[in-house]
């Protein structure tokens, strides 16, 4: 029999289309307002980027972060690796800005791709999907491999887009199983996009992994996918964990 629980994380994740189908039906486009400026970070944020430096961050392997910081963002320099904050967080509110590159090159996952990989597991993709087409479950919003958007709100290569995401950690039983799968609820460009959606484990490529116990903090990534990506404003609120 299965427990509640273990069917609940099973439900959220549709079966019905193979991950990475091109035959799934495509989220429809919404046009999302006009970009109003930065938002200015709460009085309790923790600033991880401001547009002056990387102090917050580093690279994979705990040496000095390489991405390139210049007219207040940073962008990433190909074939360095992921940018991986120097603090581990786990259940939090991150507002993070970025833009693809213009003129677009390339189609598909080659246009504009990286990742937000909330405690570097959870996969919120970041994608120029602006009359760009490719597999819902990885275009820009969707929860990679998992959960496409439910709305495409992006804006064209080139403008800031932001995301705001407010993501729960999984909980894990001292015998290591399930207690309550991780969660996320994100707005692009202020429009909702996922809805407090339990994922079924970390996300991959091709692949759907399950849990596995891992510790309650760990570290923002932010992918290089070879693209030159630029982010900025990047701050985030720890949430206190509700029962």
């Amino acid at each position: 029999m299965i427990a509640p629980l273990a069917l609940l994380v099973m439900v959220q994740v549709s079966t019905r289309w193979p991950q990475h189908s091109m035959d799934r039906p495509r989220p429809p486009v919404v046009q999302p307002a006009p970009h109003a400026g930065e938002a200015s970070p709460p009085a309790d944020a923790i600033v991880l980027f401001d547009g002056k430096d990387l102090a917050q961050w580093q690279a994979e392997d705990g040496s000095a972060a390489k991405w390139i910081v210049k007219d207040g963002y940073v962008e990433v320099n190909p074939g360095t690796g992921m940018l991986v904050s120097r603090r581990g967080f786990g259940d939090a509110q991150l507002h993070i800005e970025w833009a693809t590159p213009t003129p677009p090159k390339g189609e598909g996952q080659e246009r504009g791709n990286s990742g937000v990989f909330l405690m570097g597991i959870y996969e919120l993709q970041v994608l120029d999907s602006y009359q760009n087409d490719t597999y819902p479950d990885g275009q820009a919003g969707a929860i990679y491999g998992q959960n496409p958007p439910l709305v495409n709100a992006t804006r064209p290569p080139g403008q800031w887009q932001a995301y705001d995401i407010v993501f729960h950690r999984p909980h894990f039983k001292p015998d290591s199983s399930v207690e309550r799968p991780a969660r996320m609820t994100v707005f692009l460009n202020g429009v909702l996009i996922q809805d407090n959606f339990e994922l079924s484990g970390p996300t991959a490529h091709q692949r759907r992994p399950p849990y596995s116990p891992h510790a309650d903090k760990l570290p923002l990534k932010l992918q290089d996918h070879g693209n030159r990506l630029r982010y900025r404003n990047i701050w985030l609120r720890e949430l206190e964990h509700t029962p």
